[in-house]
C-alpha cells in the first residue's frame, strides 16, 4: 500500500459520495494519498506512518446506533487530522465537543465568515463561498476553537487547542468551494509538512526501477486490451525489461469494430514488443450463453481470461509474472484492498489475484493511479496521443453494454451503433471534449413506424460523460443537432433498431457503464 520513502495521506472513508474526489484533490497538490476503511486501527495507521489523515463526510449522524466510527486513539497519534463534514462532527464528538441536529439544514452554496486567517485559511478571503451538505452541526466546541461560521452554522470550521486536529463543516473537495484547493493545500503543506513529492516523472522512474529489480531475468506476460491502461502498463514493462515482455491480446468476440487490427498497428509501431493475438471468440461467447446478470458476466469473463492466459503461457518459456493494467478506482470499487473500503460496487475481472494453478505472480504497476494520472504517465513515456487520449473501454468489453443475454447478432447491432456514435463525435470535434462515450443495447423492444409499416425493434441508449477522475461524472451536454444526426444514422443504418435514447444520469447515483 504505502512505502516508507513516500509521503502519504490517508483518507478514512465514512461512506461519502465525495471520498474519491478528496483523493483526487489531494493528489492534485502533488501529495500521494489512498482511501482506507474508516475503522482502520490506530496501530495499523501508526504502522503505515502517514503524514496526515482526512476523515471524509458521510450520510450518517454520529448519534445513530450503527453510525460508522473511527478508532478514537487516532487523534492521539500526533498525526495531523482534518475532518470534513461528518468527519469534523466525529472528531469533535470524540474529543469532548457536542454535535446536535441543526435548526436550519444547509444544502448547497453558503458564505463563510473566516475568523482566523492563518493555518487552514491562510490566503482565503474573510468571506468565501463554500458547499454545504449537512443536517447536524457542532454545538458546544469543547477544546476546539471556531475558525469560521455562516449565518445558520456558527461552527463551520474548527481547530483543537492542543492537538493537530482540524475540521470543516463544508466540502473543500468540490468545485463549488472555490477556495477548497487553497484550504487543502494549507492542510497538506502548512499543517502536515508535506513536500509534494508525488510527481509523474518520479513515479515513472521509481516504477521502472522497481519493476527491473523485481523481474530480474524472468519473463513477463502482459494482458493487453488496446486501451490506455494496459498500454501504459505494457510501456512501463518494456522500458524496464525490454524483450522479456510478451503482450497477449485476446480477441474475446466482445470488442468494438476494427479493434484487432487497430491494436496490431499500434503495438507493432509504438512498442515493437512480442505481441500474441489469441482468437478466443467462441470460448467467451459460449461461456456467456444465456447469462443476463452483470456480475455473473464479469465473473465468467474473468475465468475464461485466466484459462486463455494459462494456455498461452505454456507457449512462452520462462514466464514468472502476469502484468495487468489495474487502476486504483478498480481496486476501490471491487473492495480489492485489505485496508480499503469494503463496499463492492461491481466486480472487475482484473482485480482479486490469480488462481494458484497459474503458478504466476501478479504485477500491477498502475494499481495506485487514477485514470488521468495514467494518461500523464503515458505522455511521459512518449506514447502516441491518439492512444493516451483514447476513451476507456471496459475489460469485459461489449458484454456489459449488451444488457440481457449476449449473442453474436446483438453484438453486431451494438458494434454498428457504437461505430456511428464515435464517428459522429470525432467528425464534430466532440470526442476530444468528452471523457467517455458509447452505445448500449437495451433489453427493450418498442413499437415504431418505418416505411409506413409497423416495427417492433431494439432500443439503443447513448451515453456520454465528462469527468476528470472517473469516480464522479456529469453527462455531456451534446448539441441537439449532433444527437439528432447520431439517432437518425443509427436508426437508418443499423437493421433492427427503431429507437435511440440519451442517458442524462450523473455518477453518482448512476455508474458510467450500465453494468
Amino acid at each position: 500500500m504505502t512505502t516508507p520513502d513516500r509521503e502519504t495521506v490517508l483518507i478514512l472513508d465514512f461512506g461519502s459520495q465525495y471520498g474519491q474526489l478528496i483523493a483526487r484533490r489531494v493528489r492534485e497538490q502533488q501529495v500521494f494519498c489512498q482511501v482506507v476503511r474508516h475503522d482502520l486501527s490506530a496501530a495499523r495507521i501508526k504502522e503505515l506512518a502517514p503524514r496526515g489523515l482526512i476523515l471524509s463526510g458521510g450520510p450518517a449522524s454520529v448519534y445513530e446506533a450503527n453510525a460508522p466510527k473511527c478508532d478514537p486513539q487516532i487523534f492521539r497519534l500526533g498525526i495531523p487530522v482534518l475532518g470534513i463534514c461528518y468527519g469534523m462532527q466525529l472528531a469533535c464528538q470524540a474529543l469532548g465537543g457536542e454535535v446536535r441536529s441543526a435548526a436550519h439544514r444547509e444544502y448547497g452554496r453558503a458564505v463563510v465568515q473566516v475568523r482566523e486567517a492563518t493555518g487552514l485559511f491562510r490566503g482565503v478571503p474573510t468571506e468565501a463561498v463554500v458547499w454545504m451538505s449537512h443536517g447536524d452541526q457542532v454545538g458546544q466546541t469543547g477544546e476546539f476553537v471556531p475558525l469560521a461560521s455562516t449565518d445558520t452554522c456558527p461552527v463551520a470550521a474548527v481547530r483543537h487547542t492542543t492537538l493537530p486536529v482540524y475540521g470543516l463543516q463544508f466540502h473543500p473537495e468540490v468545485s463549488h468551494t472555490p477556495q477548497g484547493a487553497t484550504i487543502l493545500r494549507n492542510f497538506l503543506y502548512e499543517v502536515c509538512g508535506c513536500k509534494g513529492d508525488w510527481k509523474i516523472g518520479s513515479f515513472v522512474h521509481e516504477t521502472v526501477e522497481a519493476l527491473r529489480t523485481r523481474i530480474g531475468s524472468d519473463r513477463v506476460i502482459c494482458g493487453l486490451s488496446g486501451g490506455v491502461d494496459s498500454s501504459v502498463a505494457a510501456a512501463l514493462l518494456v522500458r524496464a525489461v525490454g524483450e522479456q515482455v510478451s503482450c497477449i491480446f485476446v480477441d474475446n468476440g466482445l470488442l468494438r469494430s476494427g479493434e484487432v487490427e487497430s491494436v496490431r498497428r499500434t503495438f507493432e509501431g509504438a512498442f515493437k514488443a512480442d505481441l500474441h493475438i489469441v482468437d478466443a471468440r467462441e470460448r467467451f461467447l459460449s461461456a456467456l450463453e444465456g447469462v443476463t446478470d452483470p456480475q455473473e458476466k464479469r465473473r465468467r469473463i474473468g475465468h475464461v481470461f485466466i484459462d486463455v492466459f494459462e494456455a498461452e503461457k505454456q507457449r512462452i518459456s520462462g514466464v514468472r509474472y502476469l502484468a495487468q493494467g489495474t487502476l486504483y478506482p478498480d481496486v476501490i470499487e471491487s473492495g480489492g484492498s485489505p485496508d480499503g473500503p469494503a463496499a463492492n460496487i461491481k466486480l472487475h475481472h482484473n482485480v482479486g489475484g490469480l488462481p494458484e494453478k497459474m503458478g504466476l505472480e501478479l504485477i500491477e504497476p498502475l494499481r495506485d493511479l487514477f485514470k488521468d494520472e495514467v494518461r500523464r504517465v503515458g505522455r511521459e513515456l512518449g506514447l502516441p496521443e491518439s492512444l493516451v487520449s483514447r476513451h476507456p473501454f471496459p475489460g469485459p468489453g461489449l458484454a456489459v453494454r449488451v444488457l440481457g443475454p449476449v449473442s453474436e447478432p446483438r453484438l453486431r447491432v451494438l458494434r454498428q451503433a457504437d461505430s456511428i456514435l464515435l464517428e459522429e463525435l470525432k467528425s464534430s470535434g466532440w470526442y476530444a471534449r468528452t471523457s467517455q462515450a458509447f452505445a448500449v443495447l437495451l433489453p427493450v423492444r418498442s413499437v415504431g413506424v418505418m416505411g409506413d409499416g409497423r416495427t417492433y425493434d431494439e432500443t439503443v441508449a447513448i451515453r456520454s460523460v465528462q469527468t476528470d477522475d472517473f469516480m464522479t461524472a456529469d453527462w455531456s451536454h451534446l448539441p441537439y443537432d449532433l444527437l439528432a444526426r447520431i439517432s437518425t444514422r443509427i436508426i437508418n443504418e443499423v437493421a433492427g433498431v427503431n429507437r435511440v435514447v440519451y442517458d442524462i444520469s450523473s455518477k453518482p447515483p448512476a455508474t458510467i457503464e450500465w453494468e
